[in-house]
């Protein structure tokens, strides 16, 4: 797996991941110094090489001068995201298919400090390659769990303790709500939102009220007001 990006590369060197070897465009200084710095230190092989190979290697042509690779992305077990305590926040993706969107939903769960992402097996964007760049890093800090059904992990969270809401138009103000304690979001598609039955099998819809000409927000907006809502409440508490 090929890892893209100079922010990216930085946040996977401070991983405990294997890395097999990083392309370093020529004559690198700044950022890319300081990630051959570390690659040094870690006794991570370097090559250094022009332009147009970094190009020719780099999937969207976004690499920043720098390539790392490694093995393939580990999930993690659905199981071992709900955390002991009192606090907790896990994410499911009801059907996010963008990889834009999936990378920065990974952004914004890891910097709100949640404790794993759910995603479907099927119907629905993986952890590439685009995806760990997009995230700026920060899927090499936050566990991944890929399930074969997004309702019955709703079912499993909900049997440890978890209030599980669906971010979708209709329901209550998320503004209004108590968020505080174990809590799971789930954020829907692109197109279709959070299907019929998985909101059904949740406690509750809570809503992003909307005072625009326009009826509805990027998944990874959305997904990024409610878990800094949950963040709100624990901060009151």
């Amino acid at each position: 797996m090929k890892t893209e990006g100079r922010n990216a590369v930085l946040e996977l060197l401070k991983t405990d991941k294997t890395i097999e070897k990083i392309l370093l465009e020529k004559g690198a200084q700044g950022t890319l110094g300081k990630i051959f710095a570390e690659a040094r230190r870690k006794d991570i092989r370097v090559q250094f090489v022009d332009r147009a190979a970094l190009d020719r290697e780099s999937a969207e042509k976004r690499h920043q001068g720098v390539i790392a690779y490694t093995t393939d992305f580990v999930y993690a077990d659905l199981f071992d995201l709900p955390k002991d305590g009192e606090e907790s926040l896990i994410v499911l993706c009801d059907g996010v298919e963008d990889v834009h969107n999936l990378g920065s939903i990974l952004r914004v769960a890891e910097c709100a400090g949640a404790d794993g992402v759910v995603i479907p097996k099927a119907k629905g964007a993986s952890v590439t390659e685009a995806v760990i760049r997009i995230s700026a890093g920060a899927a090499e800090h936050i566990p991944v769990a890929k399930v074969s059904s997004i309702n019955a992990a709703v079912d499993a969270l909900k049997e440890r303790g978890y209030w599980v809401y669906a971010l979708e138009a209709g329901g209550g103000s998320i503004y209004e709500s108590n968020l505080a304690g174990k809590i799971a979001l789930v954020v829907g598609g692109e197109d279709s939102g959070v299907r019929r039955l998985t909101r059904e099998k949740c406690d509750g819809v809570l809503s992003i009220p909307l005072f625009g000409k326009v009826n509805s927000l990027n998944a990874s907006v959305a997904l990024g007001i409610g878990v800094y809502e949950v963040v709100r409440a624990r901060i009151r508490k």
